[in-house]
């Protein structure tokens, strides 16, 4: 009797459907068009319509465009990897970043750490538009945006760990090893602050900050983002300062207070 086919041609499809997922992932929520798609995965054109089609009418890669990006319902399915207090943190935190967009106008972003990605809590868009790959629940490379690095410079043996090897470069401007990023997290962990200078995207450049729990570990950062040549990265810094340093207290007086009932409640 024939060995039937049908198992290994479903795997395959399923190989061929999580290369174009990651392709997507790695472009930070920016789209892609079929063509382009197809020529990165090594499959044909038809074929990775084909998938991309079935994806969308699964709720996990959605149209922009001409292109395709990830969409709604991965992120939903991705969240059940997430620390459950994140939306907590989110909500407990929202106040601090919308001063800090009222302070700047510009683009504001409170992120938290997942392995070597960062993933987008809250995002509030700035008065001036400029393209950015960051979206709410999306991800991005912690290596090459300012608020992964504000994270990733308070663990620098972590980072030893994670990005040993070469860097998958973005633009000329992204680190491109782990020697170079680990030298410029070192400088972050003294100063306290990190930059993106076009390390994502051309003519996209961020300042972030880290916001601490009541032991002084940070646990998320905050961002302002704008135009490359026009956004004040040095101005932007003082005044994100001192609204990381508002959202820290705020965060510690949550986690106590939540302390104080939780033994409230076991003494009874």
């Amino acid at each position: 009797m024939p060995i039937s086919t049908t198992g290994r041609d479903d795997r395959a499809a399923v190989d061929k459907a999580i290369s174009l997922l990651a392709e997507l992932g790695g472009l930070g929520g920016a789209a892609a068009g079929v063509s382009e798609l197809a020529r990165r995965t090594d499959m044909s054109k038809s074929t990775a319509y084909r998938l991309l089609e079935v994806l969308v009418r699964n709720g996990v890669v959605e149209r922009s465009g001409s292109g395709y990006r990830l969409g709604g319902r991965l992120h939903e399915l991705g969240r059940s990897v997430y620390a459950p207090g994140h939306d907590q943190l989110r909500d407990l935190l929202i106040p601090e970043l919308t001063e800090l967009f009222q302070a700047t106008g510009e683009t504001v972003h409170l992120a938290v750490l997942h392995g070597s990605d960062v993933v987008y809590l809250a995002k509030l868009y700035g008065r001036r538009q400029v393209r950015s790959p960051s979206r709410i629940g999306g991800r991005a490379p912690a290596h090459c945006t300012a608020v992964g690095k504000a994270l990733l410079a308070y663990d620098l043996g972590d980072v030893a760990g994670q990005f040993d090897g070469p860097l998958r470069r973005f633009t000329p401007h992204t680190h491109g090893d782990s020697r170079s990023l680990q030298t410029e997290l070192s400088r972050v962990s003294q100063e306290g602050v990190a930059f993106d200078r076009q390390e994502i995207q051309l003519g996209l450049e961020c300042v972030a900050m880290p916001v601490a729990d009541a032991s002084g570990r940070p646990v998320a950062a905050l961002s302002v983002s704008g135009a490359a040549g026009h956004i004040d990265l040095g101005r932007h810094a003082r005044t994100l300062r001192r609204v990381a340093h508002t959202a820290s207290a705020t965060l510690t007086r949550h986690m106590r207070r939540a302390g104080r009932l939780s033994d409230a409640g076991g003494a009874a």
